[in-house]
């Protein structure tokens, strides 16, 4: 893949920021698919040069979902803390909007003692609502999300994505079937506003973020490897009681399957097992297929991001280019 980090010609992000840029404070953005080593190198990063890590990552977001998201350990967090993770309920929803709002307050905490925010994360709508701004959406309807939510439990969520598709088909273009969450909203939209998602979006004005940002994305290659992390950290999650974790929350009562916590990769297939409606081996294969999925998407996403620095974790000087490339980064 083009751009992936080779010590002897690595892409030399550093040298050249656009007019102006170099007047606003540093932040690096470390992006990647899910299960690709995201973490091990923020943890190395950090211990490396003056930067505070801040979660991007739409899961992490909710207390008492800490195998299954394969939060970072206490020992972990106690040693490179992570600003955005455990700020939610699992009953509580938590938005782009509300993402934005937190993490530009992280940012401008870390700036003004001195250090440089690193963003890391694979929620990747996260990361553009922050570097562009949202469009100005209708606020959400209990009585529309209800109706949309009974609709899909009658007709199942593809139905309702063939009629976004047919209501806002460029929407439904970057929306995955398997995303209740998304189209729920789409379809919200359209019935609050009468428009659609995707024409409110490209009329919207961009809102600049006031960072100089170094883009870096870590991915194992060939697709393969990423595909074999994926499963044997989800066998390792089932390994370290991930069932029991949904037991747990099932058991308060005030939890269910439709709420954006619970539909997470991982949680959903474990919540239908223990509904009796598939049994292990199907789980673990649903979610390993699922997991695979959302990293094609994080992927699709991550390949517009045409002057990010690619990272292959597997080769073994590519984690030092990396550093180097930071290191001028910083130093403009």
């Amino acid at each position: 893949m083009p751009g992936i980090a080779d010590p002897a010609g690595a892409p030399d992000l550093a040298d050249s920021p656009p007019p102006g840029a170099i007047f606003l404070p540093p932040a690096v953005f470390l992006m990647g698919p899910t299960a690709s080593g995201k973490t091990a190198l923020a943890i190395a990063l950090r211990e490396r040069f003056l930067v505070d890590i801040i979660s991007v990552d739409s899961a992490l977001v909710y207390r008492g979902m800490d195998i299954g998201t394969a939060k970072p350990d206490p020992a972990t967090l106690r040693r490179a803390p992570h600003a955005l993770i455990d700020i939610r309920d699992p009953s509580e929803s938590y938005s782009a909007a509300d993402f934005r709002t937190d993490a530009l307050a992280e940012m401008a905490r870390i700036t003004a003692r001195g250090r440089v925010p690193l963003l890391t994360g694979g929620t990747m709508l996260y990361f553009r609502a922050l570097s562009q701004g949202l469009a100005e959406l209708p606020s959400a309807d209990p009585v529309v999300r209800e109706a949309i939510e009974a609709r899909a439990r009658r007709e199942g969520w593809k139905a309702l994505h063939d009629r976004l598709a047919a209501l806002d088909p460029e929407s439904a273009a970057r929306i995955h079937p398997n995303d209740p969450q998304r189209i729920q909203r789409a379809l919200e939209v359209i019935e609050l506003s009468g428009r659609r998602m995707s024409e409110m979006h490209d009329r919207q004005p961009r809102q600049g973020l006031p960072y100089r940002v170094l883009r870096i994305v870590v991915c194992p290659q060939p697709r393969s490897v990423l595909h074999a992390r994926i499963e044997q950290r989800f066998r390792h999650m089932l390994e370290q009681g991930f069932l029991d974790e949904v037991r747990a929350l099932r058991a308060r009562g005030d939890l269910h399957r439709d709420l954006p916590s619970m539909r997470c990769v991982g949680y959903r297939q474990a919540w239908n097992h223990l509904d009796g409606e598939i049994d292990g081996a199907e789980m673990c294969r649903q979610a390993i297929v699922a997991t695979r999925q959302l990293a094609k998407r994080q992927l699709t996403w991550l390949r517009r991001e045409s002057d990010a620095l690619w990272y292959d974790p597997g080769m073994k000087t590519a984690q030092e280019s990396v550093i180097v490339q930071i290191a001028k980064f910083l130093e403009l």
